[in-house]
C-alpha cells in the first residue's frame, strides 16, 4: 500500500511536471503564430493598398480590413482549440509513461526493502531458534532440584554450542553486510591458482575425513590425497585476494560437504580473453531444478536429501560466495542435475596492466 501511493504521488508529480512544460510552450506557440499570422495578413492589405486600383474597389478596402480580423480570429480559434487537444494527448500520454517511470524509479527500492524485510524476518527466525534452546534447557535445569556437577557441565557445554552457532551466524551476517558495501577494496594482482591452493588447505581435512580426491588442470596428481596442489600457469585476476580464498574455501566445503565419500572434486581455470574461469565440479548429489533458482538466496537451504549426512549451516555460504563474486564484478552459474553433481563457474576480471 505504501509504495502504491507512492507510485501515484510521483506519477501526479511528474505529469505536472510534464505539464506546466506543455502549457508554456503552447502559450509561447499561440502567441508567436498569432503574431505572424496578424503579420501576414497585414502584409497582404498593404499590398492591396499599394496596387493602384478604382475608387469603387477602394471603398471596399474597410470590408477587408474587416474579413482579416474574422479570418485572424478563426485561425487564432482554430489554433487554440489545436493546441488543447494536443495538451490533453501530452496529458493522457504523460499519465501512462509516468506511472510507468514512477514505477521503475521505485522498483530498486521496493526490492531493497522488501528483500531487508525477508533478511530482518530470517535472521530473526534464526537466532531465535538458538536462544529458545538455551532457554529452555536453563529453565528445565533451573527447576531440577537434583542437577548435579555433572548435569550442569552438560548443560554449560550445550550452551557453549549454542553460542557458537550464535557467533557463526552473526560473522556470516557481517560478511554479507560487508560485501553489499559499493566500495572497492584496493584490486590487485591475485594467482588463481595460488588463491584456489590457499583454499583447499583450509578445507583438506574435510576432504581427507572423506577420502575425496581433487583433480585440476594445473597440476599433476600424485598418489595420495593431500599432496599439496601447485601453481603452473600463472594466470592472474583482478582482486582482493582475502576475499577470493574465502569464495574458493565456502564453493569447495560446499563441494566436499554434497559429495559422497571416496569421490573426485575436479577444478578448472581457464581464461579466455580478458575472462577468468574457475570451474569446481562435484559428483555428489545435484541440486533438484526447483532448488537451482534459489540456492544463492540468504538463509535458504535446498532439500537435505541431497545429502545423506546432517551438514549444518544456516544457508548463508552460497549467500556470500555471490556478494564476493559480485563484489569483484564477476558472476557465478551452477549447472547441476540430481544425481550427476553440480558445477559451478565463476568468472572474474583478468589482471592487466592498464
Amino acid at each position: 500500500m505504501i509504495f502504491k501511493s507512492t507510485y501515484l504521488k510521483l506519477t501526479i508529480f511528474y505529469v505536472l511536471i510534464a505539464m506546466a512544460i506543455s502549457v508554456a510552450f503552447s502559450i509561447a506557440l499561440y502567441n508567436i503564430s498569432s503574431q505572424e499570422l496578424g503579420r501576414g495578413l497585414g502584409q497582404q492589405t498593404k499590398v492591396l493598398r499599394d496596387i493602384p486600383m478604382r475608387d469603387s474597389f477602394l471603398r471596399q478596402l474597410p470590408d477587408l480590413e474587416q474579413i482579416k480580423l474574422d479570418q485572424l480570429d478563426e485561425s487564432n480559434d482554430h489554433l487554440r482549440l489545436n493546441l488543447i487537444y494536443f495538451n490533453l494527448l501530452i496529458l493522457f500520454l504523460s499519465s501512462g509513461a509516468s506511472y510507468l517511470l514512477a514505477r521503475k524509479t521505485l522498483e530498486p527500492i521496493r526490492e531493497a526493502m522488501d528483500a531487508q524485510n525477508r533478511f530482518t524476518a530470517d535472521a530473526s527466525h534464526e537466532l531465535r531458534t538458538p536462544l529458545t534452546a538455551m532457554r529452555t534447557e536453563i529453565e528445565v535445569s533451573l527447576r531440577d532440584k537434583k542437577l548435579d556437577l555433572i548435569d550442569a557441565k552438560k548443560l554449560l557445554q550445550s550452551n557453549l554450542e549454542e553460542t557458537g552457532k550464535l557467533e557463526s551466524l552473526s560473522n556470516a551476517l557481517l560478511k554479507i553486510a560487508k560485501y553489499e558495501d559499493d566500495s572497492r577494496a584496493s584490486f590487485s594482482k591475485v594467482s588463481a591458482e595460488e588463491v584456489l591452493i590457499e583454499a583447499y588447505e583450509k578445507v583438506e581435512c574435510l576432504a581427507n575425513k572423506k577420502s575425496i580426491e581433487f583433480e585440476t588442470n594445473y597440476y599433476s596428481s600424485s598418489e595420495t590425497r593431500s599432496s599439496q596442489l601447485s601453481a603452473s600457469n600463472n594466470i592472474f585476476v583482478k582482486g582482493d585476494r582475502q576475499s577470493l580464498v574465502e569464495l574458493f574455501v565456502i564453493l569447495l566445503d560446499n563441494a566436499i560437504k554434497y559429495s559422497p565419500n571416496k569421490s573426485k572434486i575436479s577444478l578448472k581455470v581457464e581464461k579466455e580473453k580478458n575472462k577468468v574461469f574457475v570451474r569446481i565440479r562435484d559428483h555428489g548429489m545435484g541440486i533438484k531444478a526447483c532448488d537451482l533458482p534459489h540456492i544463492f538466496n540468504r538463509f535458504y537451504r535446498a532439500d537435505t536429501s541431497r545429502s545423506k549426512e546432517k551438514v549444518d549451516g544456516y544457508g548463508l555460504g552460497l549467500s556470500i560466495a555471490k556478494r564476493i563474486v559480485e563484489f569483484h564484478n564477476g558472476t557465478i552459474t551452477v549447472a547441476s542435475k540430481p544425481g550427476k553433481g553440480s558445477e559451478f563457474v565463476i568468472k572474474l576480471k583478468a589482471f592487466s596492466k592498464e
